[in-house]
């Protein structure tokens, strides 16, 4: 049953307990009850809202590939918790092999694409190269479940 909730809440996390419960056949009280493990065993962690981020003012997005010239681990943490915070910034994904961070960012023109990697990814002295790839399109994957 806690998966048919997952699948349900993953294909429309806007579901009200009374109607994932009516979906799913179950009493609303022993649904949120389930739902309510579910966060507290930390398999729920949060819900998200998409953003079209050309509405934005942000039509251009990207990934930006870096990669690192020294793995000191107060250097990195540091470095990911500044990529984080950058504006424009969506995701950043600390990875392995041959880079070290992928980053998907969101900006309004080639120039903003250019300060962020030049203001907020060149100047950590830790980083070694970057690569910047434009993204077209962006589609959703089956997921897991």
């Amino acid at each position: 049953m806690d998966l048919e909730i997952l699948r349900a809440l993953s294909a429309d996390a806007r579901l009200t307990n009374k109607a994932l419960a009516g979906r799913l056949g179950l009493a609303e009280s022993t649904c949120a009850y389930r739902v309510r493990q579910l966060r507290e065993r930390g398999v729920i962690t949060g819900s998200t809202v998409r953003l079209d981020m050309a509405s934005l003012g942000r039509p251009i997005q990207a990934i930006i590939k870096v990669r690192l010239g020294s793995h000191n681990q107060a250097h990195v943490n540091k470095l990911y918790a500044d990529l984080t915070s950058a504006p424009g910034v969506l995701q950043a994904i600390h990875v392995a092999g041959e880079d070290d961070f992928h980053l998907h960012v969101a900006v309004e023109s080639s120039e903003a694409l250019r300060d962020l990697v030049l203001d907020h990814v060149t100047i950590h002295r830790v980083v070694r190269q970057t690569e910047t790839q434009l993204v077209f399109e962006v589609r959703d994957g089956a997921g897991v479940l």
